[in-house]
């Protein structure tokens, strides 16, 4: 087994107010080698829901997304602000941005966005029976439209790449695995 990295120290090398921080770490490796610029960056935590409607279809959003440049499938997802609990974060986003609320929620996951320069964490939850109050209203840079699929249509979405965002397939696999969708090996 590999031993973990040891960390010798970082300088900061750009922030952008809360919303990213960017460094140079100085690491040692369990050989002893000395990297003196191994670079990180930090993104806040958010968090990813797959939320499901009594008739077993799943809440998706239509929208432009700019990482990948184009028009995706995505799952409700947002930002958790500071001092806020991941599940309060995902009751929030689901209502802002879907108009949908649940009392039956069930932790997912938590995945880290980059495996070696770190990046944020998403915090994956599963919202059943998931039941409309008001309209959406995200009030922010997002236009969405809401769509209800099937779990069938959602993996066949996410096999053809409509699915574009990493968080998405963080959530999905451990929010298919709790809705028996899919099967553990």
């Amino acid at each position: 087994m590999t031993e973990k990295w040891i960390s010798l120290g970082s300088r900061e090398l750009l922030r952008v107010g809360g919303r990213l921080r960017v460094f140079a770490e100085h690491i040692r490796l369990p050989d002893g080698r000395e990297i003196e610029d191994y670079l990180q960056f930090e993104s806040p935590a958010f968090t990813t829901i797959i939320a499901q409607t009594p008739d077993g279809s799943i809440l998706c959003e239509r929208q432009y997304k700019h990482g990948p440049k184009r028009l995706v499938l995505t799952l409700p997802a947002g930002a958790i602000e500071a001092g806020e609990e991941p599940l309060a974060a995902a009751k929030r986003e689901l209502i802002e941005e879907t108009g949908y609320v649940s009392g039956d929620w069930t932790y997912l996951s938590t995945r880290t966005i980059h495996a070696n320069a770190g990046g944020g964490v998403t915090v994956a939850f599963l919202a059943r029976n998931c039941h409309k109050v008001a309209e959406p209203n995200s009030g922010d840079l997002e236009d969405m439209t809401i769509e209800l699929k099937t779990p069938r249509e959602l993996l066949a979405a996410f096999h053809n790449d409509e699915m574009a965002l990493v968080s998405d397939a963080a959530a999905l696999l451990p929010g298919l695995l709790a809705l028996g969708v899919l099967v553990a090996a």
